[in-house]
């Protein structure tokens, strides 16, 4: 639970530096849609948390991430190696 707790820790701190918020509404916003997103953004978004949390997250299953919200629910997913 722990590693999950500084995991989330650090995952906040790359959307922020993105400017993007998880509080509040703001959580579900759409990338593209509502955030005004570039692809390109929001591909270096990807790659800063994979760097941060030295994980590989899969492309079939980002595709289905369009909101902060989803991604973060997806880092949940992974399993943790002890």
């Amino acid at each position: 639970m722990n590693q999950h707790f500084a995991q989330l820790k650090k995952a906040i701190g790359v959307f922020h530096s993105y400017g993007i918020t998880l509080a509040g509404p703001r959580k579900n916003d759409h990338f593209i849609q509502q955030l005004n997103m570039d692809p390109v953004f929001i591909n270096g978004l990807i790659f800063e948390l994979e760097y941060n949390l030295q994980i590989v997250l899969q492309d079939e299953m980002l595709g289905k991430a369009c909101t902060p919200k989803e991604v973060i629910r997806l880092l949940l997913t992974i399993p943790q190696d002890n």
